[in-house]
């Protein structure tokens, strides 16, 4: 891991005060106290009246306690109490996704509340994402989003084409696929591969599986878009390395089995299914997921477990969760699928039996869904963001008529 943080045994409460960007020409949604209660309503959050009210409450919580609503980037901690956000790069990508889902969804049965999640969309734009590194700032508007670890390229790319295609505004893939065309995959080694970062020594030039799994996909997105024969040429290229030389014969991608790897070449492969119809990629994509779900190497009591505390490994199931509800959601997707489906229940119904209502809008998520949030810890912005992911992919399940 790039980082590592300790987790704290501290817990202050704090007040959020009202905050404009009216400087930046975007309206920002600022939330109201309304002691303790859901933003909009009275009660405490409930799924009762279906999975996309508990949805809309916990990103309510992701965004009161670890938004930074000048910059429409998040802090790891609430209200970065742990100062720890500086270089918070790759998470700010799946954090934001989930507000460009809940757009998806939101845009037609709530206008205003979609239109203030675009407007953050837009700040975390200007705003490069958070990216801490200005090296190449002045290489035009790539530059912006370049940083030395290429994973991390990957996954703001993917977020970038993702706001796209939900604002049906090409501003965002275009950047995408600039920081694809100057830093991603110019940096292929001879044999296939893409190295872990641009900087040199032996571990950092390892070709893992969680660069090449993402630039994957983003060059399967990024021939989706835009048609070009060369991004297929990529994508199908570094499926191969993959699939040849990182894959496991039980579809174990890496060591230790990491569920974020697991979902983002399932992904990728179901990309792939789709563009060229070969069924081979549908099934490699329904095995992937079917090993993170029910290998004992990645659950808990069947419920996926814990990978670790700090800001990279908190949000690990955040990223294989939405790709999870893409591959349910695919028509053509049918190996696994009931499957699937029936353990994504299993794990919100044991997120939501932990959620602490009373502490609301501190309504905080574990580590492991499994259990209740230690309020005597600081809570965490990775983790808040993948039980986010879980019960957003339980509403987007429910609006396509996926839930009985």
């Amino acid at each position: 891991m790039k980082e590592l943080f300790a987790n704290l045994t501290v817990l202050l409460a704090f007040s959020l005060s009202a905050m404009s960007c009216s400087d930046r020409g975007v309206e920002v949604y600022v939330p109201v106290d309304n002691g303790g209660k859901p933003a909009g309503g009275t009660e405490v959050p409930t799924k009762s009246k279906g999975w996309s009210a508990l949805a809309d409450s916990c990103e309510t919580v992701l965004i009161e306690n670890f938004m930074n609503l000048k910059e429409g980037t998040f802090w790891g901690t609430p209200f970065d109490i742990s100062k720890n956000s500086g270089n918070l790069y790759w998470q700010q990508a799946h954090a934001m996704d989930v507000l460009v889902y809940a757009y998806e969804r939101l845009k037609d049965s709530d206008k205003d509340r979609a239109e203030k999640l675009r407007g953050y969309m837009k700040l975390w734009y200007a705003n490069d994402a958070h990216n801490y590194n200005n090296s190449h700032e002045g290489e035009g508007v790539a530059g912006h989003f370049y940083n030395d670890w290429i994973d991390d390229m990957a996954w703001i790319c993917l977020t970038l084409i993702h706001m796209s295609e939900a604002l049906d505004d090409a501003t965002y893939a275009d950047t995408a696929m600039q920081v694809y065309d100057k830093y991603i995959i110019t940096k292929r080694q001879a044999d296939g591969g893409l190295p872990w970062t641009h900087l040199s020594g032996t571990e950092m030039e390892r070709e893992n599986e969680c660069t090449n799994a993402p630039a994957c996909l983003v060059a399967a997105k990024l021939y989706l878009r835009y048609s070009k024969k060369s991004y297929l040429d990529d994508a199908l290229g570094l499926y191969e390395f993959v699939r040849t030389k990182l894959l496991l014969s039980d579809y174990r991608l890496g060591e230790p089995p990491l569920s974020y790897t697991q979902g983002t070449f399932a992904e990728a492969c179901r990309q792939l299914f789709k563009i060229t119809g070969e069924t081979k990629y549908m099934t490699d994509a329904a095995k992937l997921l079917h090993y993170a779900f029910t290998s004992n190497r990645c659950t808990t009591n069947g419920i996926l477990r814990s990978e670790g505390t700090d800001n990279d490994q908190a949000l690990f199931k955040g990223i294989l969760i939405p790709y999870t509800v893409n591959y349910i959601l695919d028509s053509k997707c049918t190996t696994y699928s009931d499957d699937l489906l029936a353990l994504m229940v299993k794990n919100a119904e044991a997120l939501d039996k932990h959620l602490d209502r009373s502490r609301y809008p501190q309504m905080y998520v574990n580590y492991y869904w499994g259990e209740n949030f230690n309020y005597n810890n600081i809570a965490s912005m990775c983790s808040q963001a993948s039980g986010s992911h879980l019960i957003e992919g339980m509403a987007r399940l429910q609006q396509a008529g996926a839930l009985k």
